[in-house]
């Protein structure tokens, strides 16, 4: 007789305060048959702060092993256990392990729920006092500063608001990048240790912000991003957007780069950009 699937159970964690774990958080963690835990010690470290004693079998699930754990954890899913899977802070999948073994659940057709708990996202999307009705979130940039330049031009003409998770350490030459590619008076809030005894909100230009930073940054950073705004194209007429293109052309910037970045200090299309060099370019040869 084929055994009646079993249910897979993502819970979220307290980013900072423990008072902020959800009541059915500890009925979970006392009645799972299976507990996959990003990191063990933090685990027991939570569990005896809500005074729980687990009862089942309690695994790691980190980014280290998680390829390799995932048939493992569907297996019991499949003989009908309850699996719980917690990470370190906030919710699983959010920049977090859990994406494949949801995805293997739902092959499955395993029932999968949650267990809603506190996230950096929301909250920092909450405290920075910038425009929340839209907004994408962006997770961990790449550390090549070549490619986190790439990747924040490709959304530098993005509307909605932006949030990213950052390491302290790379702070300051994430916020310098993003003074680049979206121009330095472009406002964000950099969110450091939410919940936390030292928590602190610092809202400002990319530019001022990326100064403060300089100091050096400690604890968990959450970065939140004005979105593009609708600048009339007559602000920078063409003339101003080609010399601007040609300042950062003759520092060694490729042309294509270069136009990107102009476009998305000047919160127009690049194509606009484009057409103004070219057409520039033409105006030269006729002259």
């Amino acid at each position: 007789m084929t055994a009646t699937p079993g249910t897979l159970v993502l819970a979220g964690t307290p980013i900072g305060d423990i008072e902020d774990a959800p009541p059915r958080l500890a009925k979970e963690l006392a009645t799972a048959d299976v507990i996959a835990a990003e990191d063990t010690r933090r685990l027991r470290r939570l569990t005896q702060a809500l005074g729980v004693q687990p009862a089942g079998r309690v695994v790691s699930y980190f980014e280290g092993n998680e390829s390799a754990r995932t048939p493992e954890l569907v297996e019991a899913l499949e003989g009908g256990a309850r699996v719980l899977l917690v990470t370190d802070a906030g919710m699983p999948s959010v920049s977090d392990p859990g994406y494949r073994l949801v995805a293997a659940a739902v092959e499955k057709d395993v029932r999968v729920t949650a267990v809603p708990g506190p996230s950096a996202v929301l909250t920092a999307l909450a405290l920075s006092g910038l425009p929340v009705d839209r907004f994408c979130f962006e997770g961990f940039l790449p550390r090549k500063a070549g490619e986190r330049l790439s990747r924040l031009r490709e959304v530098a003409e993005e509307r909605r608001t932006l949030v990213y998770f950052e390491a302290p350490h790379r702070l300051q030459a994430t916020l310098d990048a993003m003074a680049e590619a979206f121009g330095a008076g472009r406002r964000a809030a950099v969110c450091r240790e939410l919940t936390k005894t030292y928590e602190e909100v610092r809202r400002g230009p990319l530019g001022e912000l990326a100064e403060w930073a300089a100091e050096g940054v400690r604890g968990e950073i959450t970065v939140v991003v004005e979105g593009a705004g609708e600048r009339a194209a007559e602000e920078l007429d063409a003339t101003e957007l080609v010399r601007r293109v040609r300042v950062r052309e003759e520092a060694g910037e490729r042309r294509k780069e270069a136009i990107a970045a102009v476009a998305a200090e000047a919160g127009v299309p690049k194509r606009e950009v484009f057409d103004a060099v070219v057409a520039a370019k033409n105006a030269d040869r006729s002259a």
